[in-house]
This record gives structure tokens, sequence and C-alpha cells, in this order.
């Protein structure tokens, strides 16, 4: 069963910049493009790091304060400083770029941007060159898809393929992404199994499985456990 990833979503046509790119041009770039950072690259489209809106504000943010370097300076202020006397792309950027690649679910490009703080990840190929980028707003589009589409990929995919339950036996009512299951099964196993697929399926929000089942499959036979030498 087939969910959405990176490559779904990510947007291809990505502005970038390069090492030497100055400070002004950066700017430019971003403000023109409506976006809030770009990749920095070489001349094989391999991300360097990334120059965001953060990285150009330490300028401002240091105008008009004295220009002696304190003794008695914290590691993140130093960087503060150093970004804001930076001329170009190549010294503002924050290096390394944190990835991912068309293939990853949109789970765990979530959970990587989460972990490493970031609000956007440069998509690379196999080469580790530059195809996309992607954003928050990008992996919520998912929730964007019509009850009907969803509803139609746990019959489908879910039901029909990977389950072969035959037509009338569970009955799928999907509402604001949310998927309720009902009807009867002979196996408690393949109710929770509908259960957990549905629930990959993308844009769903919330499953409620209701499916009945005559027989309780996972209830391990004491007979059969094997002592343990």
């Amino acid at each position: 069963m087939r969910t959405w990833q990176v490559g779904d979503v990510m947007t291809r046509e990505v502005a970038t910049v390069v090492v030497e790119t100055p400070y002004r041009e950066v700017v430019d770039v971003l403000l023109r493009r409506n976006v809030s950072a770009a990749p920095v690259v070489d001349g094989f489209r391999r991300v360097l790091g990334v120059v965001s809106e953060a990285d150009l504000l330490h300028r401002i943010e240091r105008a008009g304060e004295p220009a002696q370097r304190r003794v008695f300076e914290s590691r993140h202020r130093r960087d503060a400083r150093s970004r804001s006397e930076a001329l170009m792309a190549g010294d503002l950027m924050t290096a390394p770029a944190v990835t991912t690649y068309p293939e990853a679910t949109l789970a765990a490009a979530a959970r990587l941007m989460d972990r490493e703080r970031v609000k956007r990840l440069p998509v690379l190929d196999d080469l580790g060159r530059l195809v996309g980028i992607v954003s928050r707003a990008d992996l919520l589009r998912v929730h964007l898809r019509s009850d009907a589409e969803i509803r139609e990929d746990v019959v489908q995919e879910v039901l029909r393929r990977v389950l072969a339950v035959r037509d009338g036996l569970v009955t799928v009512k999907v509402r604001h992404g949310e998927v309720d299951l009902a009807g009867r099964l002979d196996h408690r196993s393949a109710v929770d199994l509908a259960g957990r697929l549905a629930a990959q399926v993308s844009g769903v929000v919330r499953v409620t499985n209701a499916i009945a089942y005559d027989t309780d499959d996972t209830v391990t036979d004491p007979g059969q456990v094997m002592p343990v030498a």
C-alpha cells in the first residue's frame, strides 16, 4: 500500500544561491521568490548549506552595535556576530544542511523537522543533487485530500487488495478525514490489521474500528509455548 511521500508534495522549482552570492542579492532572491530560505548549491547542485531570513536578520539585529569583539562572548553570540559581518551566502549559511529524499514518508520528514528544529528540508536525489524543497506547509497538504479519495484508498487498497475482503462485509465512512469501519470478519487479526492499515492511508486523521470478529486468533495457546532451555 503506497502512502504519500515527500516527492508528492515538495516544491520542484527551488530558489537557490551560490557561495559567492552577495548579501543584498540573497535578500533579493528571498523577497522576489517569496520564500524564507534558499539552499546554497555548488556547480553540481549539491547542497552546501541553507541561508534563511534568520541568518540575514543578524545584520539588522546588530546594526549600530560597537564593532569590537568582546572577550567573554558566548559561542551563540559569536556565531551571530560573525554572520552579521558576513558579506556572502557562504558565510551567512547554516551548514551542513538537514536534508531528505523524495521517497521519504511525510511522517519521517515531519519528525526530522521537529528533531532538528528546521522549517524546511532540501530534497536530494541518489547522487546528492537538489531536486526540490519541502516545507511544513507542504507536509500539511496531505490533509487536503477529499473524504471520497480517502475512502477509495481504504476500500481499494486496504480491504480489497491487502485483506481480500469481499464487498459488503465491511462498511467505510469518512468525514473530515476521520474513518469509521464497521461490519464483521472471521478473525480478529484481520480486524486489527484493517484498522492499522486504514490509519496509514494518506490524509487520515483518526480511525474508529468497530468491525466485529468471530474468532480471536491473536490469543497465544499456552500449549504451543516452547520452554526456555
